[in-house]
């Protein structure tokens, strides 16, 4: 369950902070007339608080987790924020970030706090902005090969470009606290 003053509050943050109407260049190659960088108003101490109690709240749309992993980079502030507020709520999930790619040096991990990671470990993968999905199901798949089941993905910011959808259509039910109708109408 989602506090409705709280995600009005992040909103008008992201909407502030975050939100802009330009000619951009996604990381699916596809062209897009407005830019939303959620690290700009999720890596504020205000923007950090809230992101993590409202997808905290989200988790209860999903089936039950273990731990919460964020995407690389945009989902790794989300993952410790959500795990912050559940110990705090009495719920500890523990935090994994999943790499984009392996690391060509140290340990070579795509998944980091992999000591969290026991197979069939239950997690929720956070994204900060869902276009195509191909970023989280590549995310998801990483996640698998570790030996961890994935329950389900809580997006910041949904751009209504058939993510959700592509998402679904994978057998991953998807909760989004924002969508695109939130910043144009």
């Amino acid at each position: 369950m989602t506090d409705p003053v709280k995600r009005a509050r992040l909103i008008e943050l992201l909407t502030e902070r975050s939100f802009e109407r330009r000619k951009v260049v996604l990381a699916s190659g596809r062209e897009s007339d407005f830019f939303i960088d959620c690290k700009q108003t999720m890596l504020t101490a205000e923007g950090h608080a809230l992101v993590g109690e409202l997808m905290f709240g989200l988790l209860s749309q999903l089936p039950e987790c273990d731990a919460v992993g964020g995407v690389e980079l945009g989902g790794c502030p989300l993952a410790s924020a959500v795990s912050l507020v559940s110990f705090q709520r009495g719920r500890p999930l523990n935090a994994l970030y999943v790499r984009k790619a392996k690391k060509d040096h140290g340990t070579t991990k795509l998944v980091e706090g992999d000591k969290s990671l026991k197979p069939g470990l239950r997690v929720a993968l956070l994204e900060d902005v869902v276009t195509t999905g191909g970023s989280s199901l590549k995310a998801v798949e990483s996640l698998k090969a570790a030996g961890a089941e994935v329950v389900g993905i809580i997006a910041l910011v949904d751009r209504q470009e058939g993510g959700a959808e592509t998402i679904r259509a994978a057998g991953l039910p998807l909760v989004t606290v924002a969508t695109k109708a939130d910043f144009i109408s």
